[in-house]
């Protein structure tokens, strides 16, 4: 099976590893994985931001260049979910309908790929720790994902999760919202972590490097104990 990677441009400058154990970890899977070096971003940026032509501009490139893939798997539901849902807004009535129709099947979140088109849910992963899990706005209302990344950790050896209060809230990031409402945004992060707190957990993971971004630099500039972790991280530790 062979599978495109598509990484985020914050994940690509910020959390490089977790992109380099999502490889790991397909390659575990039995798949060969690809990776485009002329990809950019996915264009959602610009659209949230309400600049449509230049998003349509990044998007059209994002179409050419996972053009022909038989998979396209990111770490990241915010970017599949905006390709999923929003591709079709931008190129609606015109000659890239069909493609983006083609395309919004074949690109799937990293979690998602690996329970719902691979089939595999153990991979011998093992963490000794106790963590809470956040749901992320785009995994839960784009891409309708919640039990799939819940199953794969419950064959984590050693990891013991804990459901936190509120669990489905966001955590305030949002994009652009955490800098133009940054005092709104800040204050959902806060809640968010004191719900994780409230459960003893070491560790909050998520699908979403986005969110843990959020949360991480909040719990850093508070001092907190906790620590953030992508789902990736987690299914490669322990038997590299």
């Amino acid at each position: 099976m062979k599978v495109q990677l598509f990484i985020p441009c914050f994940v690509d400058q910020l959390y490089p590893q977790t992109a380099f154990n999502m490889i790991k970890v397909l390659e575990k899977a039995g798949c060969e994985v690809i990776y485009n070096i002329n990809q950019t971003c996915c264009g959602q940026p610009a659209f949230n931001a309400g600049f449509w032509d230049e998003s349509r501009d990044v998007c059209y490139k994002f179409i050419k260049d996972f053009e022909g893939a038989d998979f396209i798997v990111a770490p990241s539901a915010s970017c599949v979910g905006f390709v999923r849902n929003y591709y079709s807004k931008i190129f609606e009535n015109s000659a890239q309908h069909n493609l983006v129709k083609d395309l919004s099947k074949r690109i799937f979140e990293f979690s998602e790929f690996l329970t719902d088109i691979i089939k595999i849910e153990n991979f011998g992963a093992e963490l000794n720790v106790k963590a809470t899990y956040h749901d992320s706005c785009a995994a839960l209302r784009e891409c309708k994902i919640k039990r799939g990344p819940r199953k794969l950790l419950s064959f984590v050896k050693g990891l013991e999760l804990v459901e936190m209060n509120d669990v489905e809230t966001c955590c305030g990031f949002g994009g652009t919202f955490a800098i133009k409402y940054d005092a709104i945004s800040s204050s959902m992060a806060d809640q968010k972590i004191i719900n994780a707190l409230e459960t003893g957990a070491e560790y909050i993971i998520s699908t979403d490097l986005s969110c843990l971004l959020q949360l991480d630099g909040v719990i850093k500039n508070k001092n907190f104990s906790l620590k953030t972790m992508h789902i990736a991280d987690v299914l490669a530790n322990g038997w590299m």
